[in-house]
């Protein structure tokens, strides 16, 4: 594959870029928020896959260009769709020079560990769904430039895409506002549930969620952004495919690797912001003090630990940051990392496989964890704490922990909103910060024109 890479005209906002592009069979758009949003770095866009790989719901993975189910493992056949694409001969910083883009669902979950649980679907989405790109759009806000990766036939191609006028499109409304699945009692029955697990010694953390739901008309491109304007952060992304979509506003990292050195940030303890800058500071202070939000933090850090343990070089897993308190537009999180050197042998995707789902949104111990939310959340999760990103060819990957998003199927649209619980865990606090979490998100779609 020769590929080159060319100036483009940089644009403060990306989402100027993607209009014009988002039209495209397989448009996607890995969204850092910058140069607004804590962190934010790189935006990644792209369309027009050479080839789409599908997880079903059956947990078989099927090929557009492909008749029936591909065999073996389902990390192995996404390895051997990535190898599709030659080595590219360049020597670049730039995160992505062609390789897999897209989304794997929490429930992805259920087919590497033995969950069967009674949880239900509540929508249509594929345990996963990645596009293979040969070219992309990457722009660098902090040295403010733009570059478009492609092969000669590409670049004409993409430089056409990116020239499209954006097409004419219906107004995003709320036909109905969004309602909980759960009510605060029902949360508060789970809730003393799994403090009846935790005493009883079966896990000693759950992150419990609950679902909202609402019905719409219109385009959620006009969705996702008033999303992003009320709340941009640096691991945000928008597909959309049929009539189904991911909005993701997620600020949490799950995995990066780069150059064999492994990352992942994840995020345990909240606050919201204060309305004054007294109030702000004071509930900054109060997280980064707390006892228990810390401890909670703590438990994660540790489940990672032995999950990169499994496929990092012994020696190498080490925690650099340890509950740092990062703000962002509408909470205050306490976030650590973890650092290990992957083994040489391993490409990303066996990193991957080996952390799904991340530990941040599961609980400790992992496993347990999954089995006693399958039991206790009536409805199954779909890409709602999955992953969304890429793995570039070269063997570079970035990936989120999809919280803060919001997953569209047959013209209704799910939230969720959740969080760690432990033993000194209070119900009422528990089910507030539920709801801290997300309420901007609704609130924003609610002001969308009615």
């Amino acid at each position: 594959m020769t590929l080159a890479i060319h100036p483009f005209p940089y644009r403060r906002d990306p989402l100027d870029h993607f209009a014009s592009l988002r039209a495209r069979p397989g448009a996607v758009l890995l969204d850092s928020g910058g140069p607004v949003a804590p962190g934010g770095h790189y935006d990644i866009l792209t369309s027009d896959p050479l080839d789409t790989l599908e997880v079903g719901t059956d947990g078989k993975a099927r090929l557009a260009s492909h008749q029936g189910a591909m065999s073996g493992n389902l990390f192995d056949v996404q390895q051997r769709l990535l190898e599709r694409l030659p080595l590219p001969q360049l020597n670049s910083s730039l995160p992505f020079l062609g390789g897999l883009i897209g989304f794997w669902s929490y429930d992805l979950g259920r087919r590497l560990e033995p969950i069967n649980g009674t949880a239900q679907a509540v929508n249509e989405l594929p345990l996963a769904r990645l596009g293979l790109y040969d070219w992309a759009l990457i722009q660098d806000h902090e040295q403010r430039e733009s570059w478009l990766v492609a092969t000669p036939e590409r670049r004409q191609q993409a430089e056409a895409w990116l020239e499209l006028a954006p097409a004419p499109t219906a107004d995003f409304r709320l036909t109905a506002d969004f309602t909980a699945k759960l009510s605060a009692e029902a949360y508060r029955d789970r809730f003393d549930a799994v403090q009846r697990y935790i005493r009883a010694g079966d896990c000693y953390q759950i992150n419990l969620a609950q679902r909202f739901s609402a019905t719409f008309e219109g385009d959620l491109w006009h969705a996702y952004q008033h999303l992003r304007r009320a709340t941009p952060t640096p691991f945000s992304a928008f597909m959309a495919w049929d009539d189904k979509a991911i909005l993701s506003l997620s600020p949490e990292r799950f995995l990066q690797c780069f150059d064999g050195i492994v990352e992942t940030r994840p995020i345990k303890g909240t606050r919201p912001r204060g309305a004054t800058i007294e109030e702000d500071k004071r509930l900054a202070q109060e997280l980064s003090e707390s006892i228990k939000d810390r401890a909670e933090n703590v438990m994660i850090v540790d489940l990672l630990r032995n999950d990169l343990g499994r496929v990092c070089l012994p020696g190498t897993v080490r925690v650099p940051q340890l509950c740092g308190l990062e703000s962002y537009a509408n909470v205050h999180h306490l976030v650590s990392i973890v650092h290990g050197h992957l083994a040489p042998s391993l490409a990303p995707l066996k990193l991957l496989e080996a952390a799904f789902p991340g530990g941040s949104i599961t609980g400790a111990p992992k496993v347990r964890a999954m089995q006693i939310i399958d039991e206790l959340e009536p409805d199954r999760r779909s890409a709602y704490c999955g992953s969304l990103g890429y793995i570039d060819r070269r063997g570079r990957m970035d990936t989120s922990i999809a919280i803060r998003t919001l997953v569209a199927d047959a013209g209704r649209l799910h939230i969720w909103g959740g969080g760690g619980l432990v033993a000194d865990s209070d119900g009422d606090a528990e089910y507030a910060e539920t709801l801290d979490k997300i309420r901007h998100l609704m609130a924003a779609l609610d002001t969308s024109p009615r």
